[in-house]
């Protein structure tokens, strides 16, 4: 029997029509996004399908949209019965996760990630700064180039062996690029206006605790693997001081792949839109069944290979 990780999209992946068809075919899945609403105080659904794609980008509004989407497919899943034996997000995902593992309900998880995007966001205005994928070269090698570079500039995204993020300072990140260009394959600036994953969002830090310090975290029940650690989230994990670190402290994601595939997990399905995650994965491991559920015609197609009826 095939064991299942569920990973769920991160920031980047959103676009407009999102989570529509998932609603139509599921009543779960539109409460998903009815609970959202309520929290946020907006209509999420009506932002996914009816915005423009610069305003959907926005913090505040691609944040939740995407785990209302990976909550959406994770809702239609269920109730065809397929279940993980694991889970993981990428930076944002990794909230979703929690949701998904029952470390945090679904309320709760729309506040936590209502708090978060607004902490992020406030501190990007007055923090700015730039993040810039390296496509081609080893993390080894481009860590040691951090290092030689002027101002501030560090790996934040370890994305597969051959695709790392980098975020910094402005200058200091093309800098980097500028050096690394003539043994890249490429060097893709991201469309952000911050350094997320870094030591300059810190000043998001204690905002974004303070405001939930009331909310319940619970054990998760379903194994957990972290960003922070690249490995199974122990149960003596203070998960509140863990999110405030995971704010500035790079995605191991690479390092979490290895662990599931040493785990035996051997099936990988990514809930939420676009194949971001589904391409690192078919870039960091071998010989695992790679699949993804963003609206209905990829659930349908994700049944049929599980063979669900």
């Amino acid at each position: 029997m095939s064991k299942i990780c569920f990973l769920f999209s991160g920031q980047g992946s959103q676009k407009i029509g999102m989570g529509k068809s998932l609603c139509d075919i599921n009543s779960n899945a539109k409460k998903i996004f009815e609970c959202a609403s309520d929290i946020l105080g907006f209509d999420l659904l009506k932002i996914c399908c009816e915005s423009i794609p610069e305003e959907l980008s926005k913090t505040k509004y691609s944040q939740p949209a995407i785990m209302a989407v990976s909550l959406a497919a994770f809702e239609c899943l269920k109730e065809r019965n397929v279940r993980p034996c694991a889970v993981a997000g990428h930076s944002l995902g990794e909230y979703t996760a929690m949701v998904a593992s029952n470390i945090l309900s679904i309320e709760d998880g729309f506040k936590v990630i209502k708090a978060r995007a607004s902490a992020m966001q406030e501190c990007s205005t007055k923090h700015n700064g730039s993040m810039c994928a390296i496509i081609g070269v080893d993390p080894n090698t481009i860590e040691k180039h951090c290092k030689e570079i002027n101002g501030y500039v560090t790996c934040v995204n370890y994305n597969s062996p051959l695709q790392t993020v980098v975020a910094g300072e402005i200058d200091s990140v093309k800098e980097l690029a500028n050096k690394l260009k003539d043994i890249a394959k490429r060097c893709i600036f991201l469309n952000v206006n911050a350094a997320f994953h870094s030591e300059l969002m810190k000043p998001a830090v204690k905002p974004f605790l303070d405001e939930i310090q009331q909310i319940k975290f619970s054990k998760p029940t379903v194994p957990f693997y972290s960003n922070l650690t690249g490995s199974k989230l122990s149960d003596s994990v203070d998960i509140k001081s863990t999110l405030g670190k995971h704010l500035t402290s790079p995605v191991r994601f690479t390092d979490e792949l290895t662990s599931m595939k040493n785990d035996q997990i051997d099936t990988y399905i990514e809930l939420g839109p676009g194949k971001v995650l589904s391409g690192l994965v078919k870039k960091t491991l071998t010989d695992v069944k790679i699949l993804n559920v963003e609206d209905e015609k990829s659930l349908l197609k994700t049944l049929t290979d599980l063979s669900v009826n």
